[in-house]
């Protein structure tokens, strides 16, 4: 059985060229009891490798976390492989605000311990006891009352290019590190406002939603789709957009435009910009927002020192970088200190 990709990137790009049909970017979850999440591993890769989907899909023993794009032409037989699964049966698939045929490049299925990190080892907690779930318009409606706390659920590199208006964003580089603080700033609310929670599509601040009940909060909500949602419904319906700015996505788009507010800064000058890019200097491959000149200055590089390194022939890159791993530093984005030397001078 072939469990794993053949393809390199470039590969597949090509393939994606020459076959030039129109793919279809999505995500969705479920939080359930998944006996062996290993099993239902191979079973996915299996039967979605051969539909042409790529992506980033996540297994736990609490539920699965997809982020993926399918081949138009393919995703009626996506959609009934889907429902052939018992806790998949009728998912909501929240589609991409903005489509981009290369979103992904392969289809990579892993097992996790949990499908959202949350640094929790309490096994009273019942993740499938989450809050009320609510459509844009309920959300705008119940955001608009005095007694309502709107939390966004994500991480300081995603609110910080867009959120939605009034809403306390925590400044954090993980979900893990939001759930005590918040849990401190609001103890005072417990029984006395709405708690609101929102996230790119739904799957944080379900967990969320959960956790804050377990912890004796009484009126709990939550976004359902997230932003992603969100933003399909404002359009169809056509009500008030409360989200400004755009959506931090964890694919090659790296972003949706919501709305055309720019609420964010070049990391180097201090623009207006909300344009997230890497580090071209992959011993470095820093995530942080550059607009166009400075992108031209550095050489879409983060610093002088890493556009020096780029200047140099590729395998004295190469032999740089080796041995060295970045993990989640490349997400530091504005905190990295050499960033916020250049937005001083």
């Amino acid at each position: 059985m072939q469990l794993y990709n053949t393809l390199s990137a470039q590969e597949r790009a090509a393939l994606i060229d020459k076959a030039g049909q129109e793919r279809l970017t999505m995500s969705f979850y479920a939080y359930a009891h998944i006996g062996n999440p290993k099993i239902l591993r191979d079973h996915l890769f299996l039967c979605w490798n051969a539909l042409d989907v790529l992506g980033r899909i996540y297994v736990a023993k609490e539920g699965i976390n997809a982020q993926l794009s399918v081949p138009a032409p393919k995703f009626d037989a996506f959609k009934k492989h889907l429902d052939s699964v018992a806790f998949l049966r009728g998912i909501r698939l929240n589609i991409a605000v903005e489509q981009d045929n290369k979103s992904f490049l392969k289809l990579t299925v892993k097992v996790r311990d949990k499908i959202v990190a949350d640094g929790l080892e309490d096994d009273s907690f019942d993740v499938t006891n989450k809050g009320v779930h609510l459509s844009a318009k309920e959300f705008n409606a119940l955001t608009s009352q005095e007694d309502t706390i709107v939390v966004d659920m994500r991480n300081h590199y995603e609110s910080e290019i867009g959120h939605f208006t009034g809403a306390i964003t925590p400044d954090v580089d993980t979900f893990r590190d939001s759930l005590p603080i918040i849990e401190r700033d609001l103890a005072a609310h417990k029984d006395n406002k709405n708690l609101v929670m929102y996230c790119t599509g739904g799957i944080r601040c379900e967990k969320a939603s959960a956790y804050f009940k377990h912890k004796g909060f009484k009126r709990v909500y939550q976004l359902e789709g997230g932003i992603i949602e969100y933003a399909r419904q404002v359009k169809d319906q056509g009500l008030e957009n409360k989200f400004i700015g755009k959506n931090f996505v964890f694919d090659e788009r790296r972003s949706e435009t919501i709305s055309d507010d720019v609420i964010a800064a070049c990391h180097q000058c201090g623009a207006a910009c909300d344009t997230h890019v890497n580090c071209a200097n992959e011993g470095c491959h820093l995530l942080f927002i550059q607009c166009p000149s400075c992108a031209e200055q550095f050489d879409q590089c983060c610093s002088n020192d890493c556009a020096d390194i780029v200047a140099l022939p590729l395998e004295e890159q190469k032999a740089l970088r080796k041995g060295k791993h970045n993990s989640n530093k490349i997400f530091k984005k504005g905190r990295a200190h050499h960033l916020k030397t250049l937005n001083q001078s």
